[in-house]
């Protein structure tokens, strides 16, 4: 099909961020002069900030493409590239700040958990308040209904209010209202890694379904390449806010796992300022360099962190992901798990783990920074890669295949 049914044109979306300097006090006269610039601001909004305590951040810019009817388009890209900016724009949740868009036809979109969806109203509610904002009548609606229910596997919660549904519960009934209720353009965000094994098989199938049987357009974002490789004939390549490749799905990621990978070692470093950092303790840089070879491999990490307040009981953990999400193995870098952060001082974590035999395949690390309790305080997630080549086991070959698992340990045996 030729029809096209998103046209974006010269998109730019800018955010104003505010840096709070340490003063004591603050004069009558300047709290006035920056309420003046705000009010300036507001009604020319393309004037440049000259507050030295505001500053312009685009999230996106220059940003043009089209996609056609029945397409089924990745949207890939580090964290911060622009990705949920993009989707919530084509998503009408905000407003471009410059450029134009044109969309024919009803959105659905899947984007962060908790949105969408009332959380004082049933299951059953939560359907037919989604389908009426689809613009579909009552009698639609309840035609679909049997097949939403049975695909989102809630059937016992139905008159349950959401809020007490759990992650998993929650995505799966979003996917399903959002999948069913017929409308032209499906928009999806990383929030299906909510989600099992199974049920993130079961919506990738059903993608590739309404997009090749009933025509419908996807626009995928993930940071789960297999997943993106699978379901996209097409995808967008971000970087830093703008669109950097548009092509076939292969060619984006390729580019994308370069951008990933520098000088054999992969790394990842924070986009924003210091002063911007809202964490108590963030992750500021994660080098990974891998060195040996099957199956003696090592894995060298450096982790950078900036403590904003004290943590006398911190908890690191280091996870190792394969190229679809799947987490294989954790790391947790200190005897109990936990390491001491000074207030406002600079750490370094030096990592080496010593791997397993692993199958030829391209593995994430993620980062987990936590509290005593478990608290999330920081989480830096897919930041770095490395890949296996090399058969685990020397001098033979090894079939390359998942079902068979990732780790082959060492054993000893004998025949008779």
């Amino acid at each position: 099909m030729s029809d096209t049914v998103i046209r974006v044109e010269n998109l730019g979306k800018k955010y104003i961020i505010g840096h709070q300097q340490q003063e004591r006090y603050t004069a009558l006269r300047d709290v006035l002069a920056n309420k003046a610039r705000g009010i300036t601001q507001i009604f020319n909004p393309k004037s440049k900030i000259q507050n030295p305590k505001l500053e312009e951040f685009w999230a996106l810019k220059d940003v043009s493409f089209e996609v056609k009817q029945g397409d089924r388009i990745g949207i890939i890209g580090r964290n911060g590239a622009g990705k949920s900016t993009l989707l919530k724009i084509l998503s009408r949740i905000t407003e471009p700040t410059e450029g134009r868009i044109s969309i024919k036809g009803r959105v659905a979109s899947l984007l962060e958990v908790g949105t969408g969806f009332h959380p004082e109203l049933t299951g059953r509610e939560n359907v037919y308040l989604n389908g009426a904002i689809l613009g579909m009548s009552k009698v639609e609606i309840h035609r679909k209904f049997d097949e939403i229910v049975a695909f989102a596997e809630v059937e016992k919660f139905l008159d349950t209010p959401v809020k007490r549904y759990s992650s998993g519960m929650y995505v799966r009934l979003a996917f399903a209202v959002a999948a069913h209720l017929e409308p032209e353009i499906l928009v999806v965000d990383e929030v299906l890694a909510v989600g099992d094994a199974a049920f993130q098989k079961k919506c990738l199938g059903k993608m590739e379904d309404v997009a090749e049987r009933e025509g419908r357009t996807v626009l995928f974002v993930s940071h789960n390449m297999a997943a993106i490789r699978k379901l996209c004939l097409s995808s967008i390549l971000l970087r830093d806010g703008k669109l950097f490749s548009l092509g076939k799905t292969f060619q984006c990621i390729t580019l994308y796992e370069d951008e990933l990978t520098i000088n054999g070692s992969s790394i990842w470093t924070r986009q924003e300022p210091e002063e911007k950092i809202a964490q108590r303790l963030a992750i500021t840089k994660i080098e990974a360099k891998l060195r040996g070879e099957q199956p003696h491999l090592q894995l060298y990490l450096d982790v950078s962190l900036i403590s904003v307040s004290s943590h006398k009981a911190a908890f690191i953990a280091i996870d190792i992901l394969d190229s679809s999400g799947t987490t294989i193995m954790q790391a947790i870098p200190s005897s109990n798990g936990y390491i001491r952060a000074d207030k406002r001082k600079y750490h370094s974590l030096k990592v080496i783990i010593s791997l397993p035999p692993l199958i030829p395949d391209q593995y994430l690390i993620s980062a987990w920074v936590g509290s005593h309790n478990s608290e999330t305080i920081d989480w830096v997630k897919h930041a770095v890669t490395f890949e296996v080549f090399e058969s685990p086991i020397p001098g033979r070959s090894y079939p390359h295949s998942k079902t068979h698992g990732h780790i082959i340990p060492h054993s000893s045996y004998s025949f008779q």
